[in-house]
């Protein structure tokens, strides 16, 4: 389907029509939130992100101190902010108005993990010194930014006793990045809202999401046939972020091996690589670029460049031997999965599946590798996994080896074509930022606008601008806190009397 379908199937309303519905007042309110908030959402954005609200699994997310903390202080804003606050255990739902139908405005409180030594501060202490115009921390925008700019929009609109038809709702979820089960129990009682909005994407309007998915084998072996054998291999911090770091070391390695590393070594680039002798071995490390693993192409893939260097290098059998043969051979550099038999696919408004080898994790002599793939609609399910199967199968047996296990999930995608409120949206974004070219898109990431019946992703990402949520150098800067909450302030005048 393409882009110019889906936007003449969306558009119930003209943009000449909204241009004259977007009326004087909701300019001078939006202002206004500016002019009284700016300040404000920026000071309960660095209160936020000092709680690290990772949920790492080995803490109930509702008895960790830090959620708990994190809930602490919504409610409290609530209460300053004049607002109805209900907390349902990995949801807290902030509503302003006691109307009949509601808009729900869906974010999510928890974050990644980050690696601390990557940072010029805490990545839990909001840094706005390090690179002047940046509010850089982890969960600035994603999703935290989002939070307090809702918030202070909500304030606003109360502020000036605006009298709207619909419930303004804030939905915010305590374990979006690790575990949706409790967020789909939860909708199972959850009144469908008669308009949805995440704000946890990108501008201008999302209205097509990939699915989530994954490929995980487990390689064991421990045969190192005393010839070139690697050990100790590395790389990735978590599933979802395609990694910068990788390393691996190198056993054995005569001349002849060296010059062919160091040919392959000197092919690659934007990567930073050290190869250095340490007790008649080769400490071989490859760094990267971080990047939310559903724009892959905003990162370099420190992984995929290690495995590069062994290409017509052979290795033996083990474990890691086997891992980076599999990466090598099936994913490669490309971003697509061109390599992986015959699963590669593409659609002509979500764009190409996305392939990208993101953790490698080692429980004694095994190493499982975590594909995250990122699939547009286009292809079925079952034929997928089937040429999945076929690859790995094909892959096994001409290395004659058998893979301990493989974890497969195919996520679903997304596409809506009928969302009464998204030319609206498109319409605000075009007002505010004079984008009058601006369209509908489509995005790699998977929000929770899935578990809703019609929402779309408005924001916070610009169009045209790398998204930093999930790297190790995430930011919002000062001028888009302010754009967003403008643009949040419009969107909920608007819904609200829609």
């Amino acid at each position: 389907m393409k882009a110019s379908i889906i936007a003449s199937a969306i558009a119930l309303f003209s943009a000449s029509s909204f241009a004259a519905a977007l009326s004087a007042d909701k300019d001078a309110i939006a202002n206004y939130a500016v002019e009284q908030y700016q300040d404000a959402q920026i000071h309960t954005l660095e209160n936020m992100v000092s709680f690290a609200t990772v949920n790492t699994g080995e803490i109930e997310t509702t008895k960790n101190p830090e959620f708990i903390g994190f809930k602490n202080l919504l409610k409290m804003k609530a209460a300053q902010l004049g607002f109805d606050y209900q907390d349902h255990g990995t949801t807290v739902l902030i509503g302003m108005g006691q109307q009949p139908q509601k808009v729900t405005i869906v974010t999510h409180g928890d974050v990644q993990p980050a690696d601390a030594s990557k940072w010029a501060q805490s990545p839990f202490q909001m840094d706005k010194t390090s690179e002047p115009g940046k509010l850089i921390g982890r969960g600035t925008e994603d999703d935290k930014g989002a939070i307090a700019t809702a918030l202070y929009a909500m304030k606003a609109i109360k502020d000036k006793g605006i009298e709207l038809d619909n419930r303004i709702e804030l939905m915010i979820y305590l374990a979006e990045e690790s575990d949706w089960a409790p967020l789909r129990a939860f909708m199972q009682t959850y009144e469908q809202p008669k308009y949805a909005v995440t704000i946890d994407a990108s501008y201008p309007v999302v209205v097509a999401e990939k699915g989530w998915s994954l490929i995980a084998p487990t390689f064991s072996g421990t045969d190192v046939e005393n010839g070139v054998y690697a050990s100790d291999l590395k790389g990735g911090a978590f599933v979802s972020q395609i990694p910068e770091d990788a390393s691996v070391v190198i056993h054995n390695a005569d001349s002849a091996t060296k010059e062919a590393l160091q040919r392959n070594i000197s092919a690659l680039e934007n990567v930073k690589v050290s190869m250095v002798e340490q007790q008649g071995a080769l400490h071989i490390q490859v760094k990267g670029t971080s990047a939310h693993s559903s724009e892959p192409e905003a990162g370099v893939n420190a992984i995929a460049h290690l495995a590069a260097i062994f290409d017509g290098v052979k290795l033996a059998n083990n474990a890691d031997g086997q891992a980076l043969a599999f990466i090598n051979e099936l994913i490669g550099l490309g971003l697509y999965g061109k390599q992986f038999g015959e699963i590669a696919y593409e659609h002509d408004f979500m764009g190409p599946m996305t392939v990208a080898p993101t953790l490698l994790k080692r429980s004694g002599d095994d190493i499982t590798l975590s594909v995250n793939l990122r699939r547009p609609v286009g292809k079925d399910a079952e034929v997928l996994s089937q040429q999945i199967e076929q690859a790995l199968s094909a892959w096994q047996q001409a290395h004659q080896v058998t893979l301990k296990n493989v974890e497969v999930e195919i996520g679903t995608p997304m596409l809506l074509d009928n969302a009464p409120h998204a030319q609206a949206l498109l319409d605000i974004f075009k007002h505010y930022t004079g984008d009058e070219d601006a369209s509908f898109v489509s995005i790699g990431g998977g929000t929770n606008a899935k578990l809703f019946d019609n929402a779309v992703s408005f924001g916070p990402s610009m169009p045209g601008k790398p998204y930093t949520g999930h790297s190790e150098h995430e930011f919002l800067t000062v001028e888009q806190i302010k754009l967003n909450l403008k643009m949040y302030t419009a969107m909920m005048l608007t819904l609200g009397t829609m």
